[in-house]
């Protein structure tokens, strides 16, 4: 089968503009994690590449590869790479409703979506409606107020107070951890505020309740008859309060807790709480001591697939076809060793010694250096037998990647 994979941040979304090289890495290490998925299922993978990342010759295994100089060309190249595949799958952000944007498109073809459908990506998309959503599912959330951000600022104060401190703001709509604050006191309410309208287009925002415990996510493998939680994993996340930046940093793949078995349920029916939620969905909690808090619903692929990817028995992105079409959902779901993966910043390399970084095999996605600025992100990952192993092996690889950049250009 022919399948286009396209990946908004590295396939020419941001073609004319600066890409975000912070979150380039998880995409493009997504992209390419996917695309070896698909080959190694005997699929032929069509992607597209923005001109400024192909002239720095990475590495992808896709069949074929369209370069991206513009963004005219790239929305006929994207048309057209659809109208030659089977089958297509979107990486891309729903802020903005970038996603669901590009998925109609996909279906308006007359292609084959493997992603979730548009109506379930508009439910889990504004925070609000899922929030809602998963309410009714009967599933344990974070105390909730729906504002927004023309509310008087005493109004939302009270709101604050009603809940008590410390509290999250986070818009309705909105990626990972754009617009997040962490709130502690009541001067920080206004700097919030005036994050979420910089950061965000959504004029309504959460105030939660701040939970307290261990970030996770699930991966979930879904039809449209039922979904299959596969893996439990561990979320390396900074909060931080208005004027600092929150973000999510890395994982790993798989996580053990009291609470594995109670998680993975409670992923399953917040995926099936919503219907058109299918093929890959990663569902974020915090664990308590005592129970699973749902936060929100992942309607696409997640940085997590990089390590599930190593060490299901299976092979993830033909599970995520076979889910679609299907409706088939995998059987006998085992894990091996543990993969442990995180973006780093490091120096920018120098195109000769970016080809040698290439050739590492922990590496997800190099550092690119696309704009010549200072420093890049890379995503690394590496696998173990045991979970002590695999850390101690990726902070060897970090170690090695900044000696090879020592003494290169900055």
């Amino acid at each position: 089968m022919k399948v286009l994979a396209y990946e908004h941040l590295s396939g020419g979304g941001f073609v004319d503009q600066k890409i975000p090289i912070n979150i380039l890495c998880e995409g493009f290490g997504m992209l390419r994690y996917l695309i070896s998925d698909f080959r190694r299922a005997g699929h032929y993978v069509i992607t597209l590449l923005d001109s400024r990342i192909a002239a720095l010759n990475p590495l992808l295994q896709a069949d074929k590869v369209v370069t991206i100089p513009s963004l005219e060309v790239m929305k006929r190249a994207l048309m057209k790479s659809c109208e030659e595949a089977d089958a297509v799958y979107i990486l891309a952000p729903e802020s903005n409703g970038t996603l669901q944007r590009l998925v109609e498109n996909v279906e308006a073809l007359g292609k084959t979506s493997l992603n979730c459908r548009v109506d379930a990506m508009e439910i889990v998309s504004n925070k609000a409606i899922s929030y809602e959503a998963l309410k009714r599912a009967r599933l344990r959330l974070p105390e909730t107020l729906i504002m927004n951000v023309n509310n008087g600022i005493e109004r939302i104060k009270g709101a604050v107070k009603s809940i008590g401190l410390p509290v999250v703001f986070k818009p309705a709509r909105g990626i990972g951890c754009q617009g997040l604050s962490v709130i502690t006191n009541e001067a920080q309410v206004k700097d919030a505020i005036d994050k979420i309208k910089r950061e965000s287009m959504s004029e309504s925002f959460l105030i939660q309740e701040r939970v307290f415990g261990t970030a996770v996510s699930v991966s979930v493998i879904s039809t449209d008859k039922g979904a299959m939680s596969i893996t439990l994993n561990r979320q390396m996340i900074v909060l931080r309060p208005p004027r600092l930046n929150s973000g999510y940093i890395g994982g790993i793949v798989p996580f053990h807790h009291p609470l594995k078995e109670k998680a993975m349920e409670a992923a399953r029916r917040a995926v099936e709480a919503i219907k058109g939620l299918r093929g890959y969905v990663g569902v974020d909690m915090v664990l308590t001591r005592k129970e699973p808090f749902v936060m929100e619903i992942n309607p696409r692929l997640t940085t997590s697939y990089v390590g599930l990817t190593k060490v299901v028995n299976f092979n993830p992105a033909q599970a995520i076809m076979d889910a679609v079409i299907e409706d088939e959902l995998p059987e006998k779901v085992r894990t091996s060793g543990y993969a442990f993966f995180s973006k780093v910043r490091v120096k920018s390399p120098s195109y000769n010694k970016l080809l040698k970084i290439y050739e590492l095999d922990y590496i997800v996605s190099p550092p690119f250096s696309i704009e010549d600025e200072k420093f890049s992100y890379a995503l690394l990952a590496f696998k173990a037998e045991e979970l002590k192993e695999a850390i101690i092996g990726f902070n060897n690889a970090l170690k090695n990647l900044n000696q090879m950049l020592d003494g290169d250009r900055i």
